[in-house]
């Protein structure tokens, strides 16, 4: 027995043990596009649907900017007060759109690579409520939630960028609220920032405090590392003005816009998953001229986003098979198109981390990762459709992120992988098995991917160990990076600066500094 658990614990050792990144099994970036829910013939007329939404259909409640640029582009603005888009106009900003999104991050070595299929995973998400595991509740989130859960987005390998999860309810006016929460995030994580404003002025405001964290403004537009999350569109098909005036002065300011279309299928989008698509990808083709008109070659996402609507109930359901088919389907024509694309997918409409929030939350990212998503959106931590976000989740959904994104590599097949001199060696010599074999020992990390949190154990070996319960074990992980983990790459300098100028409500204690 003390020479099994010594090997064992060896075995675990040189599992842990530090590995280059390009050595990984896993690592932000990988190509999916394995996936394929839409055959040729479907992708053609899915494509030539979208051209008809945008042709002859168009957006209502454009406002006057909008109107002009885009007409200046040759859109149409009809005697109805609809703009459509015809064909060439798509065209010619598909040709002049910026195709390779790099997303910067406050530290360089998280900057994230949008082109082709590669695949990257994110928070995100609006939830007014924190699932707390701990006291079994739901309560309202607050702004220290938000500066927590970027702490531990910050700590968890999988999760490449931290956008907004929670809407902060413990301050009331808009504009604080916006500007608390890009505050409270850069704060939190050195990884790419996305996060949403309700006013365009409250984002001119933020942008003067993400100069002051760049160095200067020249330095932000370098490396801008917070991008704006805007529902450019109410489906069906109609603009909203201040998310307008957000994206113009977004562009205008240098911060990458993804561009949001958000219906629900059989409520505000199709019923039918292909049309569901196809709005989708319409309502974002006419945000991604505008962006265009604006300022040609912009940094762009297109964030098709379409979401389910459980039909007895009209409730939206973000856990169902659905969406993981309408997720990856509109992935798969970001790929046709070859546009940086976003979706959702891994949200769950369980209340609380148990089976089938895991289940809900792997079966549908995994499909959009293996689909080419660029960033699979609200990924990690999300309940109850969204209402609700769960801390200690993020850590458990890490290794369920990692799984994900070890399925989407894939296997790949060579002459050193197909191992035919170690089949033969492990048979001819009489071995009986490749425990032993050499090729073994030196892919174990590089093959294969071992959970933090999941548990392997043998049935005796959890008894030995107390037979430890997967969410205990989260929410010491939680306890330990929140009561650790304070990120310092915004120096206290900085930091003054910012509460100069603007009403910052985290106190400079709940980072670990001095008031």
């Amino acid at each position: 027995m003390a020479r099994r658990s010594n090997a064992r614990q060896a075995k675990i050792a040189l599992r842990k043990a530090a590995l280059a990144e390009d050595l990984k099994p896993v690592r932000a970036g990988l190509p999916g596009g394995q996936y394929k829910p839409l055959t040729d013939a479907d992708v053609e007329q899915i494509d030539a649907t979208v051209y008809r939404i945008l042709e002859q259909i168009g957006f209502a409640d454009a406002n006057e900017h909008c109107i002009e640029t885009c007409v200046t582009a040759g859109a149409v603005y009809g005697e109805d007060q609809r703009l459509r888009f015809p064909r060439a106009v798509i065209e010619d900003t598909l040709d002049k759109c910026m195709r390779d999104v790099t997303l910067h991050a406050q530290d360089p070595k998280h900057d994230l690579q949008l082109s082709g299929s590669k695949v990257h995973f994110s928070t995100a998400g609006a939830a007014v409520m924190i699932a707390d595991t701990e006291n079994n509740e739901y309560r309202e989130s607050t702004a220290q939630d938000l500066y927590d859960l970027a702490r531990i987005a910050d700590s968890c390998e999988h999760i490449h960028m931290f956008q907004r999860t929670n809407v902060i309810r413990d301050i009331a006016d808009n504009r604080l609220m916006d500007i608390n929460t890009a505050y409270n995030a850069l704060m939190g994580t050195t990884k790419h920032i996305g996060s949403s404003w309700t006013e365009a002025h409250h984002l001119e405001d933020t942008l003067k405090l993400l100069h002051l964290v760049a160095g200067g403004e020249d330095k932000w537009r370098e490396r801008p590392f917070m991008s704006i999350s805007c529902c450019h569109v109410v489906p069906p098909l109609k603009f909203t003005e201040e998310a307008l005036g957000c994206i113009r002065v977004a562009v205008e300011g240098g911060m990458p816009v993804l561009l949001l279309s958000a219906g629900q299928s059989g409520a505000t989008a199709p019923p039918c998953l292909a049309g569901a698509v196809a709005q989708a990808w319409a309502e974002c083709l006419g945000g991604l001229v505008y962006v265009n008109a604006i300022k040609p070659g912009a940094p762009a996402i297109l964030g098709t986003w379409p979401f389910v609507s459980d039909l007895r109930t009209g409730a939206m359901s973000g856990g169902s098979p659905e969406q993981a088919l309408l997720s990856a389907a509109c992935a798969q024509m970001g790929n046709v198109y070859g546009l940086p694309t976003g979706t959702a997918c891994g949200m769950t409409d369980s209340k609380f981390p148990d089976f089938q929030g895991g289940a809900e939350r792997a079966y549908t990212l995994a499909s959009a990762a293996t689909a080419g998503a660029n960033i699979v959106y609200e990924s990690a931590g999300m309940y109850a459709s969204l209402l609700g976000v769960c801390p200690e989740s993020l850590v458990m959904d890490n290794d369920v992120l990692g799984a994900a994104m070890r399925i989407t590599r894939g296997i790949e097949v060579n002459e050193e992988t197909l191992g035919f001199d170690v089949i033969k060696d492990v048979c001819l010599g009489n071995k009986g098995h490749y425990l032993g074999a050499g090729q073994t020992l030196s892919v174990m990390q590089t093959e294969y991917i071992y959970p933090e949190l999941g548990d392997r154990l043998s049935p005796n070996e959890w008894a030995e160990q107390g037979k430890p319960v997967l969410l205990d074990k989260a929410i010491a992980r939680k306890r330990e990076i929140l009561n650790g983990h304070f990120p310092a790459h915004i120096s206290d300098e900085v930091d003054r600066q910012i509460r100069a100028q603007f009403d910052i409500h985290l106190p400079r204690e709940a980072f670990g500094r001095d008031a």
